[in-house]
Formats: structure tokens, C-alpha cells, sequence
């Protein structure tokens, strides 16, 4: 059997906005803003050793190209909002078209939540697309002193029924959605 001695990086940065109204913190349940740092770090899911030819894993390129394109064309400046919110109902009635702009998560849109949402994702676009990848491990840098890695099980910590709607939620979807309105 061959261990994964390869390991890809990949960075992206992202702006965004979020609140969190579970907790006790004044400042954070206003809506405010954050220039992000994601990393996410890929490994083969079937390891083998390079084939002396192509010696990769697989291609920067096609490895990167539906994580960038979800993370710049849905994740930049989104607003990251609980389901729980009431602020999501405020779009629902009065800006409609700005709710494919919304990142929802089950419980307040943490940086550990998204981190899990995060790897999710990536998992369900490298499936979607027959990867030889899977991501391990995600870094988020929510401010330069403050970030959270998660090298977890995403389906232990986020509730994939938090909607009580059928089919599986956005983060398990190999599509390029970031909520289920």
C-alpha cells in the first residue's frame, strides 16, 4: 500500500460579509466584513507512486479549476448568514434576486462552520468531477491574528437536515451553490 507523500496546496482569498446572532458578542451581530484567506490541501485518494511520465498526482490545473471557480464566482463577497436569520426573510421579500448571494449555513456562519462547509464542498466538486483528490485538510484566516483549520469528518459537525428539506444540502452538492433558498 502507498502512503500519500504528495500533498497540494491551493490559497484563495475572498471578501465577505457575516453576523452571528447565537452568541453573546455586540460587534459580531452586526453585519460586517472580512478579506479572507483560504487554503485547502489535497491528497490522492487512491495513492500510487509517479508513473515516470507525467509525475503528478494530478494537474495544477485541473485540480484547482472548479474550487477557484466556486470560490471566486460564489464565495467572494457573499453574505454568510445562519439559517436562522431574519435578515434572510428581508431578501426573500424585498431583494429577491440577491438571495443566490447568500451563504447559508445550519447555526451561525463561524469560521469553523464554514471551514467544514468548506471542505465539504470541495470534496463534492472533486466527486463530481471523478478527481483522484480529496481535500484533508482547510485553513481559514478570518483576520491576520485569528484562523481555524479543520482536518475533520464535515458530516460530524454540521447538520445536513438543518432545513428539514429533501435531497442533500448545498455543501454536498458538486454544483457551484452556496445555499438552499
Amino acid at each position: 500500500m502507498t502512503t500519500n507523500e504528495f500533498t497540494l496546496l491551493f490559497r484563495r482569498r475572498f471578501s465577505m460579509a457575516h453576523r452571528l446572532i447565537a452568541g453573546d458578542s455586540v460587534k459580531c451581530a452586526v453585519p460586517h466584513g472580512h478579506n479572507e484567506t483560504v487554503s485547502v490541501k489535497l491528497e490522492a485518494v487512491d495513492p500510487a507512486p509517479l508513473d515516470g511520465a507525467a509525475n503528478m498526482v494530478e494537474s495544477f490545473a485541473r485540480a484547482k479549476a472548479a474550487w477557484h471557480r466556486w470560490i471566486d464566482g460564489h464565495v467572494d463577497h457573499a453574505l454568510q448568514l445562519s439559517h436562522r436569520d431574519p435578515l434572510i426573510g428581508y431578501f426573500r421579500e424585498h431583494e429577491p434576486e440577491k438571495l443566490p448571494m447568500l451563504l447559508i449555513t445550519p447555526g451561525d456562519p463561524t469560521t469553523e462552520a464554514l471551514a467544514a462547509c468548506m471542505m465539504a464542498k470541495a470534496n463534492a466538486l472533486f466527486a463530481a468531477e471523478t478527481s483522484p483528490l480529496r481535500c484533508v485538510e482547510v485553513e481559514i484566516e478570518e483576520t491576520p491574528t485569528n484562523t481555524v483549520i479543520f482536518r475533520g469528518v464535515p458530516e460530524h459537525h454540521l447538520d445536513a437536515g438543518y432545513l428539514g428539506l429533501p435531497g442533500a444540502p448545498w455543501w454536498l452538492r458538486g454544483d457551484m451553490s452556496i445555499n438552499d433558498l
